[in-house]
């Protein structure tokens, strides 16, 4: 009998995962992760806070299964929110989320359940799957399209592709709903959280303002070419392509095309001056051999629920890649991440540069 390990976060969708896990015959075991000490006073959801891990408990408790909690908060803090608060420093947006899954919540877990718990594998809640490419294993959009949570794995390293396990890649959010129910899962009526997970609800420049670093200073709002028409609160609070929020009137819509570090200035324009023939990428992960970029016909997302973009070309120099559409798309945001697919099937990613 083949052992798993759940990475059970307190939530309906992992809680389904360990269900469905048994009833296929495994031995389950669940590990929930301890990532942060904070207590909600509100309705907001914070992942991996002191309620998910007792709601985990529950959950195991009625499944019968044993469980493993581990407190990994300064973990999370060092892999995640400080390299979060670092790319903000830079000028950048980056994607914790993509980060947490690498160097967190699936991979560094996968390793622990493998080499520490003697597991056969890792199972998540997530919306995906495993598939094949030419004998490539790779990640796989799920079947509902609508939660598809593959653009979070796109820098996992290949090898953790091996422990891993998706027991909701055929399922829709519905039929999960509708399984919790049935079997009366303690955590069935439970709500979801949508935004970054530490930051309680609140924006990156609201969270960033909040712990009082000398990250947001107010700084020039410049036209594209040098006109200045407005002061902004912090760079932190806005990100490339973003209309809303700039408090500019102006004669035409204006869209963030440029965060200026060095002088602090948001650089604004009209929305042609923010598209663009190509995406680039740095620190490229892949699942494949580097020849598929090349070989295949290949799409890139650079932010979750973006529709995927068609390439027409790939470029490769100094360790980046270029990305050329086929038709010209508004500027993605550096720091973001970059994930490529053919098809539905993720082959890998990168960071936006």
């Amino acid at each position: 009998m083949k052992k798993v390990a759940v990475a059970l976060s307190g939530g309906v969708d992992s809680s389904v995962s360990a269900l469905l896990l048994k009833e296929k015959g495994y031995d389950v075991i669940g590990i929930t992760l301890k990532l942060s000490s904070v207590v909600c006073e509100t309705d907001t959801q914070i992942c991996c806070s002191p309620q998910d891990v007792k709601d985990a408990k529950k959950v195991s408790q009625f499944l019968g299964i044993e469980h493993y909690v581990l407190d990994w908060e300064d973990i999370f803090h060092k892999k995640v929110i400080n390299y979060f608060l670092d790319e903000y420093k830079k000028g950048k947006t980056p994607n914790p989320c993509s980060i947490c899954n690498r160097e967190v919540k699936t991979g560094l877990l996968a390793k622990y359940a493998v080499d520490v718990l003697g597991v056969d594998y890792l199972a998540t809640g997530h919306y995906l799957g495993i598939s094949d490419i030419e004998g490539h294993k790779v990640i796989k959009r799920g079947k509902d399209i609508k939660k598809d949570q593959s653009y979070f794995m796109a820098l996992l390293e290949k090898e953790i592709l091996d422990y891993l396990i998706f027991p909701l890649t055929d399922k829709t959010k519905e039929e999960v709903r509708q399984i919790a129910q049935k079997y009366k899962i303690p955590v069935a009526q439970k709500s979801e959280s949508f935004e970054i997970c530490f930051t309680a609800g609140k924006t990156p420049g609201e969270y960033i303002d909040q712990l009082g670093l000398n990250i947001n200073t107010a700084g020039d709002i410049l036209l594209d070419t040098g006109e200045k028409v407005g002061k902004h609160k912090g760079l932190s609070h806005y990100t490339i392509g973003q209309r809303r929020g700039l408090g500019v009137a102006w004669k035409e819509p204006l869209y963030v095309l440029d965060k200026d570090i060095k002088t602090n200035s948001l650089i604004v324009g009209t929305k042609d001056k923010l598209l663009t023939d190509y995406v680039g990428a740095g620190n490229i992960n892949l699942f494949v051999p580097e020849d598929f970029l090349f070989e295949k016909e290949i799409l890139v997302q650079g932010r979750y629920k973006q529709k995927p973009v068609e390439i027409k070309k790939v470029e490769k120099g100094n360790n980046k890649f270029r990305f050329y559409f086929k038709t010209p798309q508004p500027k993605f945001a550096p720091g973001q991440i970059l994930a490529i697919y053919t098809n539905d099937k993720l082959l890998g990613g990168g960071v936006i540069v």
